[in-house]
């Protein structure tokens, strides 16, 4: 995924200033697509420049004021021409998986302590998800809209279900090693 594309949708779900998009980021689609306020202010000046989105005439004009943005047709082209394209999967890259590998050899001082924390963020995560679910995926609620946005929270509750699995068996085998300062060689 890529930032535009994820601007264009939060675009044509509900045309919004750079402001609006950065709060609606940080509750939404940031849990699966982070950008800094930065990245999103210099996004939307491109989009604008490529002639995928426009500024929203104001009613009173006047210095300072926030823009709001809204997609034009080339926009959704684009959107929908991406949504359509196959992409391949990308490599999984995870600091902690590699630290544990690297523990191997090194010793695993410190390790437990920050396997437990990770476990913990993981754990709030997802109760947070699930909060989400029950607040806004009551039964019934059930449009190809809301299935699909559903769909994208459920793989989230999904792989933080994993990780808090994966994280409670990991502490559990690095408490049971020995207390060892170096690992095998």
């Amino acid at each position: 995924m890529s930032l535009p594309h994820a601007i264009l949708t939060a675009l044509l779900e509900r045309p919004s200033s750079g402001l609006e998009l950065t709060r609606r980021f940080d509750r939404s689609i940031g849990y699966f697509w982070s950008a800094t306020h930065q990245q999103i202010y210099r996004e939307l000046g491109k989009l604008e420049a490529d002639g995928h989105i426009r500024a929203l005439a104001s009613a009173q004009p006047s210095r300072g004021q926030k823009k709001s943005y809204e997609v034009l047709p080339a926009g959704r082209a684009e959107l929908a021409r991406w949504t359509a394209a196959a992409q391949d999967p990308r490599p999984h890259r995870d600091a902690l998986l590699l630290r544990l590998r690297a523990a191997a050899v090194v010793g695993t001082a410190g390790l437990e302590a920050d396997l437990r924390r990770h476990l913990e963020l993981h754990r709030r995560q997802l109760a947070e998800y699930e909060e989400i679910e029950r607040r806004d995926f009551p039964p019934g609620k059930d449009s190809p809209e809301d299935r699909l946005r559903h769909l994208v929270l459920r793989a989230g509750i999904d792989l933080e279900t994993f990780w808090t699995g994966w994280l409670t068996q990991a502490v559990e085998e690095v408490a049971a090693l020995p207390d060892e300062g170096e690992g095998a060689h």
